[in-house]
């Protein structure tokens, strides 16, 4: 078995890996492959077009040095909040306007860069774009001399600003291409779905913001993360680490198999008389060949209508082989009152309520890992909650 292919492919994979570490979590060789890509044809095509729009005058710098710097930012850690949009436009744009105050009233160089750089921190965190290759391009702006002096208060717009603004508009291209999210978004804040004055589900136990602005205080550290990022990170460990300790429980070992369903063309009174005969909350709804299309409930049904067609929502789904702790969050958010388990056609399988799910858990936690749940073994076939 040494010897495997499956063995030897690993140990490859291993060893590539390994030649990126120490990198950043999460990283990968294709992470970086794509960077490097990115990088290449962004800083090319950004010195290129510069070079078409101000010149072949050899005295022009057609693109400043910390764009390369930018681009290390922009891919290869695009979710960073030094690597967003404002960050890198305006931190070296501001950057660059701060190394020109310097430059104007400080003569003395070792001087002058220091409080370039200094300025250039300071107009970055007040206007909220920290952008760490902008202390380069204060301290290139102060010592750049004839070459950067000659355009006065256009450099910080041209090119520094234009190579920004052309180096980010690459980058959303190539991050849409390769479907990265950029610019990043961290998550909102949760909130109660029911509009009551409660605290909504997941912010009740387990992490919490104040848990973070505390621990942030205690390791008394500045992490390149944005807090809403984190908080998800730390919620998502701690639910693999739930994961682990009770065991291998998948969808397919709690999921309801007798699922009640109901057609795109029935009506709503058909839909709202299944849900009341089977105190249900959650009804799937499927099209002519037995694929899901969505889900309706008592709420979506009080619209006026002849048929359900237009009132169905966006099902939560999964697959059977999916760990049945990873519904948690779905289940836990205030929307979804159940997940509908499907193939890769789309069909249904099962379906897994909060009550399923809540059954399991307490299970667990009463028993310890479930080992031997078949499907269907021990539970109500009907979705109950």
């Amino acid at each position: 078995m040494s010897n495997s292919p499956d063995r030897r492919k690993r140990n490859l994979r291993d060893a590539v890996n390994h030649l990126f570490h120490p990198t950043l979590a999460g990283a990968t060789v294709t992470e970086r492959l794509i960077a490097c890509a990115g990088a290449l044809v962004a800083t090319a095509l950004t010195g290129f077009l510069c070079g078409l729009v101000l010149g072949p005058d050899p005295h022009l710098p057609l693109i400043v040095a910390p764009i390369g710097a930018s681009a290390v930012l922009l891919f290869v850690v695009p979710s960073s909040p030094l690597a967003q949009p404002w960050s890198i436009i305006g931190g070296n744009s501001l950057s660059a306007l701060s190394g020109l105050i310097v430059a104007h009233f400080v003569h003395e160089p070792a001087i002058a860069i220091g409080l370039a750089v200094a300025l250039a921190i300071a107009a970055m965190s007040l206007t909220r774009c920290i952008h760490p290759p902008g202390g380069a391009v204060a301290m290139m702006t102060v010592l750049g001399g004839p070459a950067i002096a000659d355009w006065g208060l256009l450099f910080p717009f041209v090119p520094v600003g234009l190579n920004s603004a052309i180096l980010v508009g690459f980058g959303l291209v190539a991050h849409k291409l390769s479907r990265r999210a950029y610019p990043h978004f961290a998550p909102p804040p949760a909130v109660n779905q029911h509009h009551t004055r409660d605290v909504p589900p997941e912010l009740r136990a387990g992490i919490s913001e104040v848990d973070i602005e505390a621990a942030l205080a205690a390791v008394h550290e500045t992490f390149d993360i944005d807090r809403g990022d984190l908080k998800v990170l730390l919620a998502e460990v701690e639910r693999q680490a739930a994961i682990r300790r009770h065991g291998p429980l998948s969808c397919a070992d709690i999921m309801s198999l007798d699922v009640i369903r109901i057609d795109e063309d029935a009506s709503p009174e058909a839909a709202r008389a299944l849900l009341l005969k089977h105190n249900i909350r959650t009804l799937p709804v499927t099209d002519a060949e037995g694929r899901l299309l969505g889900t309706v409930g008592l709420r979506e049904l009080s619209a006026p209508g002849v048929a359900i067609g237009p009132m169905i929502s966006r099902a939560a789904t999964a697959s059977a082989h999916d760990h049945a702790l990873s519904l948690l969050p779905q289940l836990a958010d205030g929307k979804a009152h159940a997940v509908v388990i499907v193939d890769e056609d789309e069909r249904i399988e099962g379906l897994i309520s909060q009550t399923d799910l809540l059954s399991a858990v307490a299970r667990q936690l009463a028993v310890g890992p479930v080992q031997d749940l078949k499907p269907g073994a021990g539970r109500p076939m009907l979705v109950t909650g």
